[in-house]
């Protein structure tokens, strides 16, 4: 799991000890959270972990979840760096949707313990609700762009909020319902994620002809 961490990217300009401070407690957060629910994890238990005090945490976090959301963040956004690169080569949007599912599926699949004692404990909704809110930005993004090209059913901007936030929490608990039951595939969520995608979802993914010919 440590591997992951290294992903997370780091201003050149930081200085090297505050760099190797937040890259111990990003390591140090992801291993104990693969291990228990995030709920049950001290500031104590992250700063032994990590080999610094409690007051060099609270030097840079407020929470133990912070860096926990840090690093998830930081590897949802890998994947949407890859979408918008498959976006400029002119991906169709049909495919573009799927591998972007595939990309999220994969990040599960990276963290899978600690997604697993997460979306499984009562106590912690942190990381659920951090999760929702990711997929909340991108559905805004994809509201945006397709009513900026006035792509058919695409609903108006006063609504973009209320439908962002039906389609987050039906992707993150469509998440959890995978690996809440391990009859469910992760070809399964795939499909069924690109299948309840709206209409207008696959036009809006795609690059504008004007963006290719500028």
């Amino acid at each position: 799991m440590g591997g992951h961490v290294e992903a997370v990217v780091v201003s050149e300009r930081t200085d090297p000890r505050i760099t190797r401070t937040t890259g111990a407690l990003r390591q140090a957060v992801v291993e104990l959270a693969s291990q228990r629910p995030v709920s049950q994890i001290t500031v104590a238990d992250l700063a032994e972990r990590a080999g610094v005090t409690r007051a060099t945490f609270y030097n840079r976090y407020g929470t133990v979840l912070d860096p926990l959301i840090e690093v998830l963040d930081a590897d949802l956004e890998t994947g949407h760096r890859r979408e918008d690169r498959r976006r400029a080569e002119g991906y169709p949007g049909l495919e573009l949707l799927r591998l972007a599912v595939s990309e999220v599926a994969d990040h599960v699949e990276r963290f899978g313990d600690l997604y697993r004692h997460a979306l499984g404990d009562p106590a912690d909704r942190g990381v659920y609700d951090a999760l929702v809110r990711h997929f909340n930005d991108y559905a805004l993004a994809y509201l945006a762009r397709g009513a900026d090209r006035g792509l058919p059913g695409v609903p108006g901007t006063g609504h973009h909020q209320v439908v962002a936030q039906f389609l987050a929490h039906g992707f993150a608990g469509a998440v959890k319902a995978w690996l809440s039951d391990p009859d469910v595939t992760r070809e399964d969520l795939v499909d069924a994620a690109v299948t309840c995608a709206p209409a207008w979802w696959a036009s809006a993914g795609e690059a504008r002809d004007a963006d290719n010919c500028v």
